[in-house]
């Protein structure tokens, strides 16, 4: 079975919305701000480029990467994979960046028993945490910025739910104060 990997820029405070800069949201673009660049922390988006076997988006996150992404020669890798974006209101995928869409979590856990290598959900907060609590999420790759926002969409949910346990395989800190956390779920 194909594992599915949540990767995600996040506040210390669990908040991932808007690292980049989208619009709509008071603290836009925190990844940039006051945070100075290095590289080796980003190592490990290179790295998800080059393992991943398909991505897969929430209709929010397919909606804003399908008109920028397939011009960015940095993502020349990603624009090669398969996507998938899980809507129930999305009727036709972007001509420029063409998607399989799924209609339900259930769809996901059929795509985990298709094709190779790793499935990796970027951005996409709602879908991440209905992934979680459908116990579909297999590794965490986290790089955790060390900032406090407050309000804004977060990596996890609030559900009331059994605890998930997560197992520590791969952490590095680094100058500019973020840290990579990578996490497996341990599935019981």
């Amino acid at each position: 079975m194909r594992q599915l990997i949540v990767t995600a820029f996040v506040s210390l405070d669990g908040v991932m919305e808007a690292p980049g800069g989208e619009p709509g949201y008071r603290n836009s673009g925190w990844t940039f701000e006051g945070i100075e660049f290095d590289p080796a922390a980003y190592e490990i988006k290179g790295r998800e480029q080059q393992e991943a076997g398909a991505l897969l988006f929430g209709r929010n996150s397919y909606e804003a990467f399908a008109p920028v992404w397939p011009t960015m020669a940095e993502f020349e890798h990603m624009n090669t994979l398969p996507r998938y974006v899980v809507s129930t209101t999305l009727q036709t995928d972007d001509d420029r960046w063409p998607a399989t869409i799924l209609r339900s979590i259930d769809e996901v856990a059929d795509l985990k028993h298709t094709g190779d290598g790793p499935i990796l959900v970027q951005g996409s907060a709602t879908l991440g945490a209905a992934l979680a609590d459908a116990g579909l999420v297999d590794r965490y790759h986290l790089l955790v910025f060390p900032v406090l926002l407050g309000a804004g969409k977060r990596l996890f949910s609030t559900a009331d739910k059994d605890t998930t346990h997560l197992r520590l395989v791969e952490y590095e800190t680094y100058g500019n104060g973020i840290c990579k956390q990578i996490y497996d779920v341990v599935h019981t």
